[in-house]
């Protein structure tokens, strides 16, 4: 398998370059590989679409800055090769770029599909573990009810822009190839609202609150990205509409740091388990379970229990949950709990800090003589 071309490198600019400098340049290529310069040349349309995938990713800012980050593996599906799939999509995508430089290539006047919309939702690690069902909410446009949509007030009509006779593009010759721009008289819409309707002013949609259920895979991680079909912005040209993508956010939990698809967790235990071995109860998303922890276990050692992390999107089974100790120290010990302790000090020859007299002894031994000190006076 061929390894992918770094798309700085397509595009032949560099990683500071601006949105206009990677336009212009992508352009250029675009003059000079496109089509209808080279017909049946295949190693050209395969240019022509490699160029195409490396302005789709960083013409887009949150796009870039993955690809930035996370080179081809950061932005897989986001856009690039799994979006065009021969020259008809490339148009589609960049109507407005190969407008304005090339004839259609095709019969009739291309139309856009209208833009994409972003909305985020927040859930708990378990709903992520599980899988869930949310309502989201977001604002969408819609089409005007009191014109219809067509942006003219009741009534009227829009009516054909006389300028490009309703085409939207205005032609010319440039050579061996033609040259199209988009019409200055009706922006391309190829009708012109003399009478706009008061609702909608002119533009045809009204907003709207929109309500939709999103189901929740299991095993989703920060950031996983899902993607609405056809509930994004509509098109002002009468193309598709947008998408609707919903980015999951996972709220953090006191117990667990989740590392991919395994879980962390810190657990305490007291030095005498450390020491001799105990059978201790430890925290999963199912419940508590039992860990076996063997004799002379050391601070910071880790056990792996398989299976019990987050289950693996698109794939069978589940990460593991690794459980970390910390010897927890008491605060407060007395009594015979404290003797035991300096007894086995004393086995172990470890130096510990003497017995702690109360502030009031101390006091005392400072204020009231003692017998030696009495008869010394006398």
């Amino acid at each position: 398998m061929a390894t992918k071309r770094d798309y700085y490198e397509v595009l032949g600019v560099s990683q500071t370059a601006t949105r206009k400098e990677i336009e212009d340049v992508y352009r250029d290529l675009a003059m000079k590989y496109h089509p209808d310069r080279n017909a049946g040349d295949e190693e050209a349309a395969a240019k022509f679409k490699e160029a195409a995938e490396a302005f789709d990713i960083l013409s887009h800012p949150e796009q870039r800055a993955r690809y930035d980050r996370y080179g081809h593996a950061g932005v897989n599906g986001e856009g690039g090769a799994g979006r065009f799939h021969d020259a008809s999509d490339i148009f589609a995508a960049f109507g407005d770029i190969f407008g304005d430089i090339f004839g259609q290539g095709t019969s009739g006047r291309r139309v856009r599909q209208g833009a994409n919309i972003r909305c985020e939702v927040k859930i708990s690690l378990q709903q992520a573990a599980r899988g869930t069902k949310k309502t989201i909410r977001f604002r969408q446009h819609r089409a005007c009810e009191a014109c219809g949509g067509s942006g003219a007030r009741p009534g009227t009509r829009p009516e054909q822009c006389n300028y490009c006779g309703g085409a939207g593009r205005v032609v010319q010759s440039t050579g061996f190839f033609s040259m199209q721009t988009t019409c200055p008289g009706c922006k391309g819409t190829g009708t012109i609202i003399k009478d706009p309707c008061p609702q909608c002013r002119g533009s045809g949609f009204v907003q709207a609150m929109v309500q939709r259920e999103v189901a929740i895979p299991a095993g989703v991680d920060e950031h996983t990205r899902l993607r609405l079909a056809g509930d994004g912005e509509p098109s002002p040209e009468g193309g598709p509409p947008g998408d609707c993508y919903v980015f999951i956010s996972i709220a953090e939990h006191p117990l667990f740091k989740r590392e991919g698809q395994h879980l962390l967790c810190q657990v305490p235990i007291a030095y005498s388990q450390a020491a001799l071995g105990a059978v201790i109860e430890v925290p999963t998303l199912d419940g508590p379970h039992e860990l076996t922890i063997p004799p002379g276990t050391q601070v910071g050692d880790v056990f792996r229990m398989v299976g019990l992390g987050m289950p693996r999107p698109r794939h069978r089974g589940r990460g593991d949950l690794l459980v970390q100790l910390a010897i927890e120290v008491p605060t407060k010990v007395v009594g015979e709990h404290e003797e035991v302790l300096r007894r086995l000090a004393e086995l172990e020859h470890i130096h510990v800090s003497p017995k702690r007299k109360s502030f009031f002894e101390k006091l005392k031994k400072c204020f009231v003589p003692t017998d030696e000190s009495e008869k010394t006076e006398e």
